[in-house]
Order: structure tokens, then C-alpha cells, then sequence
């Protein structure tokens, strides 16, 4: 018996270090950390760790960007900040709704959770069903976790947090409800997942690829230094934005000649990939959900209704 309560704890040790995102932080401006995921699709074997997390060491405390995919992670990006500086964390800012970003949030229980009115709504509306969804994705690495809803409502403007001025857009073309984040101290740009770089974009909640591309061209003409995804590498450059503005155009062109071609959603999926977006991360099968998010729509708005033809 005695052996057996050891293997026991040997294999309950075994599992937690297993399910440990062993998360380092790499530090990408002055008092600017980036945690940046995988571009791989929520799996156990990354924990759902597929997302660009950020904070901001102010004066006045730490500024947290997103807090992750699930309460143990939210306990290791606790973690992480520690053994960068010792000043509290003052602040959570979400982006956006999607359970990758705010799964976390249970581990800053104690500071206040900060969102846009649409992206709180959002949450409260969906979250519960998207936290079921993680767990049959990921297992065990989302033991424990629940929906935490934001405590602040955040509007566009100016945000000054110690010696960091932070500009807050509210956007939409990703979920209807999108914060971008330019810290105007450091011109780092935070741009959540309005913008993804080599890792092919989700349109679950998205109002339309048009609204997604305009807001491309507002954060491209902002005054930034260094721009932070919410899926990809780091950029110091535009190539972001001209692969997303390339992408955007091609699924929109793909999905309205198809509707003028009068081809359905099984011939779409199986569009051959374009040669320049072979290096993209799950490309085919985010075409494949993209096709079916946003397809019904084109052919709403191409295909007249016999009961309203002249």
C-alpha cells in the first residue's frame, strides 16, 4: 500500500509539471515584456497557449494586456511579472471577448478587469460556452477555470497610467468590440487580434471583412514604433499590415465570386490556398471556418429572394 500511495504522488508531480507553461517573458521596449504563444491551433499539448500577452511596467504599477487562455495560466503570467519587477500590478486590459484572451482573468482577482461595453456583453453572453469548449479542446490545463467578467468599462480616448500614456481605440472588425492599445511612451502597438501575422485569422464574430479592413488602415497610420499582434511574431515594419490587407481581400474576393458564380460552401473550402500564404499558419483550416462564418452572408446580400423578385 505504501508503494502505491508513492507511485500515486509521483505520477500527481508528473502531471502538474507537465501541465506548466514555464512562461519567459522577453522584454521588447523600455519596461515592455512580450509573452508570445504558438501559432499552432488549441491543443494539449500547448495548453491553448497560442496567444501574444504583454504588460507594461509604469510608475504607478504594472499595465497587463490579455490575460490568457485559462486560470493556470493567469497564475503563471502572475508569476512571469514577479520575477521582472516587484511593483504590484495595477491594471488588466482586454481586447477582445475570445476565451484564448481572457480565460485568465481569475488570477487578477484582486486589480481591476477593464474592457470596451461591447467586448464585457460579449463575454457575459458567450463565455460560459466558450470556457466548455477550451475544456473538451485542452483537458486538464483548464481545471479550475471559470469566466471572470471585466469590473471596468473602458472608453476610446486617453488612458494615463504613471509615466505611460496609453491611447485606447475602440475598433470592431474582429469581434465587434476590439481595444487596441498604443503605449505613445514607448510607440508600442498592441493590437490584439485585429491584427495576426503568419497564422491565418479567425472570423467567428467578425461584422464584415470590409469593417476588419478599415480598421487595418486606422492602426497603420498610427505614430507606432513596434507592433505587437494578437497571433505572430513582433514586427517593426509594415509587413503585418500588408498580410492582412492581402488576406482580407482574398477571402472577400474568393466568397463574392463565388456567390457570382453561384458555386456553395463545399466548393469554397476546397479553394486551393494561394502560393503566398503557404507559409501561414493553419491556413486551410481557417479558410474552412471562415467559409462557413461568413459565406450565408454574401449570398444573403447577392442572391435575391424569389418572394421579393419584381
Amino acid at each position: 500500500m505504501r508503494y502505491l500511495t508513492l507511485l500515486l504522488v509521483l505520477l500527481s508531480c508528473q502531471a502538474a509539471a507537465e501541465l506548466n507553461y514555464q512562461l519567459q517573458p522577453r522584454q521588447i521596449a523600455a519596461h515592455t515584456w512580450l509573452l508570445e504563444g504558438s501559432t499552432e491551433n488549441f491543443a494539449t499539448s500547448n495548453g491553448a497557449n497560442i496567444v501574444n500577452i504583454a504588460f507594461i511596467e509604469t510608475s504607478d504599477g504594472v499595465v497587463v494586456i490579455d490575460s490568457g487562455p485559462s486560470k493556470r495560466y493567469g497564475e503563471a503570467l502572475r508569476q512571469a511579472i514577479a520575477t521582472v519587477t516587484d511593483k504590484p500590478v495595477k491594471l488588466l486590459l482586454l481586447t477582445h471577448h475570445h476565451p484564448d484572451h481572457v480565460l485568465g482573468n481569475q488570477a487578477f482577482a484582486d486589480v481591476p478587469i477593464a474592457a470596451l461595453a461591447g467586448t464585457a456583453a460579449l463575454l457575459a453572453e458567450q463565455g460560459d460556452a466558450m470556457a466548455e469548449n477550451m475544456y473538451r479542446l485542452v483537458g486538464d490545463w483548464m481545471r479550475g477555470t471559470e469566466v471572470r467578467l471585466p469590473t471596468q468599462t473602458l472608453e476610446p480616448g486617453l488612458l494615463q497610467v504613471g509615466d505611460h500614456r496609453l491611447r485606447l481605440l475602440a475598433l470592431s472588425g474582429h469581434t465587434g468590440a476590439d481595444l487596441a492599445i498604443l503605449d505613445e511612451t514607448s510607440g508600442v502597438l498592441f493590437a490584439g487580434d485585429l491584427v495576426f501575422y503568419e497564422r491565418a485569422l479567425t472570423t467567428p464574430n467578425s461584422p464584415g471583412l470590409d469593417v476588419w479592413l478599415a480598421d487595418i488602415d486606422t492602426l497603420q497610420k498610427l505614430p507606432w514604433k513596434l507592433l505587437v499582434p494578437g497571433h505572430g511574431p513582433l514586427a517593426s515594419d509594415d509587413k503585418p499590415f500588408r498580410q492582412m490587407r492581402d488576406y482580407l481581400g482574398w477571402l472577400d474576393q474568393l466568397m463574392r465570386e463565388g456567390v457570382a458564380a453561384g458555386a456553395d460552401m463545399n466548393e469554397l473550402i476546397r479553394t486551393p490556398i494561394p502560393p503566398r500564404f503557404a507559409g501561414v499558419s493553419l491556413s486551410r483550416y481557417e479558410l474552412i471556418r471562415s467559409v462557413t462564418h461568413l459565406y450565408p452572408r454574401y449570398e444573403q446580400k447577392g442572391l435575391q429572394r424569389v418572394d421579393q423578385s419584381p
